[in-house]
């Protein structure tokens, strides 16, 4: 199949292969839109089953890029790049620095940075190498600051769903606690949730066990839970026809990278009567902090009121739906849509 064809492909404007055998490099390197800037989007490092799957999956996390950048009002367009790898294995010096080296050749039409499979000291690597790279020491881990988007969006569910402002009592379910879900889980703590976690990693659902009084269940029961929220943290396409039946959560909401297997999931949400909060609108906190090593300069405190104010812009959106009678994800791509299609236009 052609890459053209991929159902994904959504005109994007540049999609690179990257090979360099005697590294052990095989990655691609996906730039969706650059309407409203330069592509910026991490990389990520994982034992795809096929290439056909590593290009569905760099092409989706592209395009959620341009959106969610769009709807974070980041002078940012979209793009992405994935390793095929056992970052476990496969992954060196070596590998990470000809990775760089083919990112500092689009001349910052990319900037990268960490994501699954690759981490901050990976970060720091490829900065040794090439100049279009953010999310390093400077700005420090991006986790808890995406994991705090993610509450407020949490926050904004419950308002919209159920017309309270506290958390306290509520119980949720947080697929995946490793770097972000953790923090998803010590916020939502705090908050007085009640929390059932599940993780591929006994020992990060037993951390959140001894930490935060969590109740661990194994991972294919995770979507089953009586619970009220359901927070994916983990990978993407977990919201699919197998799954989304199982689910008796009213509020789905999580910093997953696309949970919807395909976009016809979000109606199937909407018809099932869950709010689904977009993850790309919820989980930007990471990119309003990482971004300002892209724009040289940096201010925690700007960062954390940029963050907070996800919340109105997650409200918003379920405003919106609810006026529209429409899903929320395609209310929220409609408006990312709207906004990248406007900067185009004072271009000309």
């Amino acid at each position: 199949m052609s890459i053209f064809d991929n159902s994904e492909y959504d005109n994007h404007e540049q999609v690179l292969f990257c090979r360099d055998t005697d590294a052990g490099l095989f990655a691609i390197i996906a730039i969706h839109d650059t309407t409203l800037g330069p592509a910026a989007g991490g990389c990520r490092m994982w034992p795809y089953a096929s290439v056909d799957d590593a290009v569905t999956d760099v092409l989706r996390l592209s395009q959620a890029m341009s959106y969610k950048n769009a709807l974070a009002d980041l002078p940012l367009g979209g793009g992405k790049s994935v390793i095929i790898g056992d970052s476990n294995k496969d992954k060196n010096e070596k590998l990470l620095t000809s990775f760089a080296q083919f990112v500092q050749r689009l001349g910052g039409q990319y900037y990268t940075a960490e994501d699954v499979g690759i981490g901050i000291n990976d970060v720091e690597v490829l900065a040794t190498t090439s100049d279009y790279v953010f999310g390093l020491a400077a700005t420090g881990d991006p986790s808890p600051f995406t994991a705090r988007g993610c509450f407020e969006g949490i926050r904004a569910a419950v308002k919209h769903k159920r017309g309270r402002d506290s958390l306290e009592g509520l119980t949720v379910a947080v697929q995946g606690v490793g770097n972000v879900g953790r923090y998803v889980c010590k916020n939502l703590y705090e908050a007085g949730t009640k929390l059932i976690v599940a993780d591929v990693n006994a020992e990060a659902a037993a951390y959140a066990v001894e930490k935060f009084g969590a109740t661990a269940v194994t991972p294919d029961k995770i979507y089953s839970q009586d619970v009220d929220i359901f927070s994916p943290c983990a990978m993407g396409g977990i919201l699919n026809d197998d799954t989304i039946p199982q689910l008796k959560a009213s509020i789905v909401a999580g910093v997953a990278n696309n949970q919807l297997a395909e976009p016809r999931h979000g109606r199937l949400l909407y018809n099932k009567g869950v709010l689904y909060a977009p993850d790309y609108v919820i989980n930007a906190g990471g990119m309003l902090n990482a971004s300002g090593d892209i724009f040289g300069q940096y201010d925690i405190n700007q960062v954390m009121e940029r963050v907070t104010r996800l919340y109105n812009a997650t409200l918003r959106i379920f405003e919106m739906a609810k006026q529209k009678n429409q899903p929320t994800n395609e209310v929220a791509d409609d408006m990312a849509r709207q906004k990248i299609a406007t900067g185009r236009s004072s271009k000309k």
